[in-house]
């Protein structure tokens, strides 16, 4: 190839990106909202379905929206109704440590420690000086919308919480697309390309030159975006871009999916995603403002998808919905978790599943879209070309994105206690330090070091899951003494002032209008 042509490929003028869905429309989305002028084009079967596994978000998708200045109040009123969305305020995880935990709550934000002795310690000491007090304390004495969470209200002028940044999403993943579409892309002048790809042509360095359709045309970019999902047709299948298996660490590679009715919308409606762990896996259930979303993920290593089926129908049936279970309509989606060793490569980038995925867990999998392509944005905003520094800069962000995330996810089971079945068993003889990322070294230094990092979720995570960095023992040791009354007197002023607040904040909520109502008044115009 002649040295003017490889230059073709490093620039940003030219921009094909392949595949719709939740990724596809999110990166066309950005990229004619970042890059005007810009000629952007998305190729999208009309014969294959989305897999909208995710109709769950947290908080960092409002921090996307305003980057492309589409957090308003106008933008978000209309994108609820026309994604059938519901606001998001926490994720909670029940039956995790062991089951009839009674669950613990994962709030957005960060914690409120500007009024505290010692930060999130504060209530380190209040539990070993009132053993009693549940693990679900924890949240409701930092995070001030864990109250609204409890007593199911909502307010956007809530004390001590940023509605504007934190509160995240429910929707549905296949409307959301249509939404960016009709609403963003195909207004601001995107080229639509209904048709599949029937070849993907490259040249001798392994760079896409062109891509042959179904419908007769061949169209041509500098830059290809890959949101093919999981068949990754052109960083898998075309450039053969190693693959790197989380499975050993992050085992669940099945799910069932389906819709429920509400049986009580006006009360039923809630503020957060539940995630209940069962016998081979976990279920989550995602309110929407019309239904029910709910699905089962699994491992195929100790189920079968049929019995994990009726595992899954068992479950819905105990929610009380009978022998309904038997009449609705179960979608099997099979998973690939993991990553591509490089998501940027030549003048392909992978985002989406076709890049990798984490499973379902902590609502992960839009996070890394909207993450990933602020990276893209970051390396090449005040550029009109790139080289391999800025390729590299951008795989190293996020590799280290995905690769962390999914350690959290990790942890989630790692800290454990069920040995229930096989598929817990195991989960407690494995080992989460066997490929040497030091993420959960540094979780064991922190918890040495009797403190967890402000911006980790480790602070409810590791509460919810009885690992926390500060106990009696640790007290004991550090004062050489089993009488506690001298750190009483220190810190129960810190404890007394964790309660007031508390219930301050309570207070606050319980004069808020219902979640529904408040839905329903500000979104969708009272018509229920």
């Amino acid at each position: 190839m002649k040295q003017e042509d490889t230059k073709l490929y490093n620039k940003l003028d030219d921009i094909i990106v392949v595949g719709g869905g939740s990724a596809g429309w999110m990166t066309a989305t950005t990229l004619i909202r970042k890059f005007p002028g810009k000629k952007i084009t998305l190729v999208e079967s009309p014969n294959i379905a989305t897999v909208g596994v995710g109709e769950s978000t947290i908080g960092g998708i409002s921090n996307w929206l305003s980057s492309l200045s589409l957090n308003t109040e106008e933008n978000i009123s209309e994108f609820m109704k026309e994604t059938d969305g519901t606001i998001k305020l926490s994720i909670r995880f029940e039956d995790f440590y062991e089951k009839g935990d009674g669950g613990f709550h994962y709030p957005f934000g960060s914690p409120v420690v500007f009024d505290t002795l010692d930060g999130v310690n504060d209530w380190y000491f209040k539990k070993i000086m009132r053993p009693n007090t549940p693990i679900t304390d924890f949240a409701r004495s930092f995070y001030s919308q864990m109250h609204m969470v409890e007593q199911n209200k909502m307010g956007d002028n809530f004390t001590n919480f940023n509605w504007k940044r934190d509160k995240a999403f429910h929707f549905d993943a296949t409307k959301f697309g249509l939404w960016l579409k009709n609403k963003i892309c195909l207004p601001a002048g995107l080229i639509h390309v209904l048709s599949d790809v029937k070849k993907v042509n490259k040249d001798s360095e392994n760079q896409i030159t062109g891509l042959e359709l179904e419908n007769g045309e061949t169209i041509s970019g500098n830059l290809y975006f890959d949101c093919t999902g999981f068949k990754a047709l052109l960083t898998s299948k075309t450039q053969e871009i190693p693959f790197v298996d989380f499975g050993w660490m992050l085992p669940n590679d099945r799910a069932w999916a389906t819709r429920l009715p509400y049986k009580d919308k006006k009360n039923e409606i809630n503020t957060y995603t539940n995630c209940t762990a069962i016998e081979n896996g976990w279920v989550w259930q995602i309110p929407l403002w019309s239904r029910w979303g709910t699905g089962y993920v699994y491992s195929s290593k100790y189920v079968s998808d049929e019995d994990a089926l009726k595992e899954f129908k068992n479950f819905i049936k105990k929610k009380g919905y009978g022998d309904m279970s038997e009449d609705l309509e179960y979608r099997n989606i099979k998973m690939r978790v993991g990553r591509h060793k490089t998501m940027w490569n030549k003048n392909v980038v992978a985002v989406g599943l076709a890049a990798g995925f984490i499973e379902p867990l902590e609502s992960n999998g839009l996070y890394s879209v909207h993450e990933f392509l602020n990276y893209f944005v970051s390396s090449m905003e005040r550029k009109d070309k790139f080289n391999q520094t800025d390729r590299d800069y951008y795989n190293d962000s996020v590799n280290a994105i995905f690769d962390n995330f999914s350690r959290f996810v990790a942890m989630h089971y790692a800290l454990s206690h069920r040995d229930d079945t096989e598929y817990w068993r195991d989960i407690q003889k494995r080992d989460y330090t066997a490929d040497g990322h030091p993420s959960f070294k540094e979780m064991f230094r922190r918890r040495r070091e009797n403190r967890y990092e402000l911006a980790e979720g480790m602070q409810c995570v590791g509460v919810g899951l009885n690992f926390w960095p500060i106990d009696k023992n640790d007290i004991m040791l550090q004062t050489c003494s089993d009488d506690l009354d001298t750190f009483r007197i220190r810190w129960e002023p810190a404890v007394q002032k964790l309660d007031a607040r508390a219930l301050n904040w309570q207070v606050e909520a319980s004069n808020l209008d219902s979640t529904y109502d408040f839905l329903n008044k500000k979104y969708f115009d009272g018509k229920g």
